[in-house]
């Protein structure tokens, strides 16, 4: 029996919903989702195992130009999809043109590895408008399969799904047939809790701060996570805190119940603030948090 095996690394602009597609091509929700900007800020692997194949995807932030070291190393990590890429997809909304960063797109349109073009949110716009986008995209990537999907609503995701098993190459499976991803059950806690300040704060808040869950013990009925959230300045950690800690608690309560459907348990969860001045711009602490080797 003939096996594939590879890489598909997800690419695009900020929001273009490259994560929402990440989750439903894996069936399972790895990476967050918010309607912010630089939501995703890791690599993240979700993998798909079958007896014929194993498909490694890859979610990466969203491109754009760096201001800070934080963003510098998040754009090390879509250089990175490049490297290891059996499949590419590059998703694009119906209203965009180029990618922000002109030497990825240069990339991706000189690329030696199978190129899928996704042409997402479709459902916002009429067929003569994707119909023009379609035409649009195949004249500027030619060298790409173009389609076109509304990852949300999950229209045309299987389609693709199909055509990325086509593509494969053929191959042993790089991880254990049991393994979903290659995070940490950690690192899924501090996400979950970083979604929910997405959400829930304005401004520079939500960017300012990272989240590191110190203990994570696990029972038979019970996790008990004790989470530490990380700003820049004293004055971000009053606000995160909210009203006698209300806004605090809105975060555990959204995330407990998260994390308690992503691994089936009861969920203990602790958080607590603690300022660590200009993170984002720390190399030393940005290998702590893995963002740098």
């Amino acid at each position: 029996m003939i096996h594939k095996a590879g890489f598909v690394n997800i690419i695009g602009n900020p929001n273009v919903g490259k994560s929402t597609l990440m989750n439903a091509l894996v069936g399972e929700k790895l990476s967050i989702i918010t309607s912010k900007a630089q939501t995703t800020r890791h690599r993240i692997l979700g993998i798909v195992n079958h007896d014929e194949y194993q498909i490694i995807f890859s979610d990466t932030p969203g491109i754009l130009k760096p201001a800070y070291e934080l963003q510098e190393s998040m754009m090390d990590f879509v250089k990175s999809a490049f490297d290891d890429a059996d499949v590419l997809i590059y998703m694009v909304e119906v209203g965009e043109t180029a990618l922000k960063n002109e030497a990825f797109f240069d990339k991706i349109i000189n690329s030696k590895i199978p190129v899928i073009l996704l042409l997402n949110k479709i459902d916002k716009s009429s067929q003569e408008d994707v119909e023009a986008k379609i035409a649009f995209w195949r004249n500027k990537v030619p060298n790409s399969f173009v389609y076109v999907i509304s990852a949300l609503e999950k229209f045309n995701v299987q389609t693709v799904f199909y055509k990325i098993i086509e593509l494969l190459p053929e191959g042993p499976p790089f991880y254990p047939k049991d393994q979903l991803t290659d995070k940490s059950e950690r690192f899924f806690v501090n996400e979950s809790i970083r979604e929910k300040i997405l959400m829930h704060y304005k401004k520079e808040i939500p960017y300012s701060i990272e989240v590191e869950t110190e203990e994570f013990v696990e029972e038979e009925h019970i996790i008990k996570i004790r989470a530490v959230i990380m700003v820049e300045r004293d004055t971000q950690k009053g606000i995160i805190i909210g009203h006698k800690g209300s806004a605090i608690k809105r975060v555990g309560t959204e995330a407990r119940k998260d994390l308690q459907k992503f691994f089936e348990k009861k969920i203990f969860l602790d958080l607590y603030v603690k300022v660590n001045k200009n993170w984002r711009s720390n190399e030393r602490q940005l290998k702590r948090f893995g963002y740098k080797d």
